[in-house]
């Protein structure tokens, strides 16, 4: 990521139900597209280690 513009998955499509992301002043954040005023903001290492774990699977026991 490389600019302040909040991307979503491409998995979700037209829907508005999905997880955005961006950079922003050397972080990065994440939020729920139909609830914008709450943000995430996190290390861009923190982000790398969650997507591992998610593709990893190691958080389906969760959904």
């Amino acid at each position: 990521m490389a600019n302040d513009t909040w991307q979503k998955s491409s998995y979700s499509a037209a829907n508005d139900n999905c997880v955005e992301v961006r950079a922003a002043g050397g972080l990065v954040e994440l939020r729920e597209s139909d609830e914008g005023e709450l943000i995430l903001h996190t290390t861009g290492a923190a982000f790398t280690d969650l997507l591992h774990t998610i593709k990893a699977g190691e958080l389906d026991r969760f959904a």
